[in-house]
């Protein structure tokens, strides 16, 4: 196996596929790039058993073609010290030695057989297939991705739900305190849903911002596969029911707030401080278009509070929420206002994003509320 390439080009793909490679690989062979060089094209290959990552770029000058499994940390590490230069990769077939030359100078590195490389899994007949705008996906893992669990005991919820009905696609992430739905207009015959996990999902994230066109997607029960331009990911679905998540969105929220966004969070920032390390209780009292934030720590004797203007429609309420995920929620909102619905003091509140013009998708934010002292 021998060709040229160049440099960055190399590095920028093995970095891409690198995401994938896991610390506590069981398997050995899983800590090497698995690089198989046929026709002009470089496939790169990288797997943790539930993802896999497939990368490949097109070289130059190839002499012979080959595959072999090269150790990622070596390979990562070598080429990040190297300008824009051409690179001639030379692979003995018989010790499995990588010889990297370049105009000045060589190094050597040892790989090793590719026999043992875990093969890509492969969908079942039965799988549904469709194409997915590039922009949709990101704003969908984006907006959800942070509400998710990391909770051992509920799988389920550290996962991205993704939903498919006629007309629409729904993404969803909960944690049971916090929820997030975001909602796209979509021409789709496929009827289905699946749990994408946080590992695949941040993949996703990353190399779709190179992307222009539609994706290709497709699934099954057990895994899901997105085809890119240059990249095909396949990870394992997270397996199980996912919660009801529209049987706790409120229906009727009589009291409704409308506030500047960038203002509330920024003064739940500041009265936070003072806020109690363990709970991080923070108090909203509502009234006459004023909203009352208060946070203290009476075993330290520390207490904070602000006022804010608003404009509110509602009975007057006192309501307590954590102010770590209430500044997550407001901090992924891009809307200069928004909504925030409320029923009682022990109903969950509803954040929404309020637009100057119709948009074709929507998304809330749910927020469970905290116990406060009258």
């Amino acid at each position: 196996m021998k060709f040229s390439v160049s440099s960055s080009a190399l590095l920028s793909l093995l970095a891409t596929t690198g995401k994938v490679i896991s610390n506590k690989n069981t398997l050995p062979i899983l800590d090497y790039f698995l690089m198989e060089l046929q026709g002009g094209e470089l496939k790169v290959t990288t797997s943790d058993l539930e993802t896999t990552l497939v990368g490949s770029i097109q070289v130059d000058s190839v002499e012979s073609e080959g595959t072999i499994a090269a150790p990622a940390k070596l390979m990562l590490d070598s080429l990040k010290e190297f300008p824009e230069m051409p690179l001639t990769i030379d692979v003995n077939d018989k010790n499995w030695e990588i010889k990297i030359n370049w105009k000045s100078g060589s190094l050597s590195i040892p790989g090793a057989s590719a026999v043992s490389y875990p093969a890509v899994p492969q969908l079942s007949a039965e799988k549904k297939e469709l194409k997915l705008d590039v922009d949709t996906l990101v704003a969908g893992i984006n907006k959800t991705i942070f509400a998710t669990a990391d909770d051992e005991l509920r799988p389920v919820m550290n996962g991205i739900y993704i939903s498919l009905t006629p007309g629409a696609l729904t993404f969803v992430g909960t944690d049971a305190h916090k929820l997030v739905k975001y909602e796209s207009e979509m021409e789709n015959e496929v009827n289905a849903s699946f749990i994408l996990p946080k590992k695949p999902a941040n993949l996703l994230k990353s190399v779709l911002l190179k992307e222009d066109d539609a994706i290709e997607v497709a699934f099954d029960s057990k895994n899901a596969l997105f085809k890119l331009k240059s990249h095909t990911l396949v990870c394992r679905l997270i397996e199980g029911n996912y919660p009801n998540y529209n049987a706790v969105i409120p229906d009727n929220n009589p009291n409704k707030v409308l506030v500047d966004r960038i203002e509330l969070l920024n003064g739940i920032k500041r009265v936070a401080v003072c806020s109690n390390p363990t709970t991080n209780l923070i108090r909203m009292d509502i009234a006459d278009n004023k909203i009352a934030l208060t946070a203290q720590d009476i075993d330290f004797s520390v207490s904070a509070n602000e006022t804010i203007s608003c404009s509110y429609d509602g009975q007057p309420i006192s309501i307590g929420f954590k102010s770590t995920f209430l500044v997550e929620i407001l901090a992924n909102m891009e809307t200069p206002t928004v909504m925030v619905e409320l029923a009682d003091s022990t109903r969950a509140g509803v954040f929404k994003p309020v637009y100057d013009e119709k948009q074709t998708n929507s998304s809330l934010m749910l927020l469970m509320p905290m116990m406060i002292n009258a």
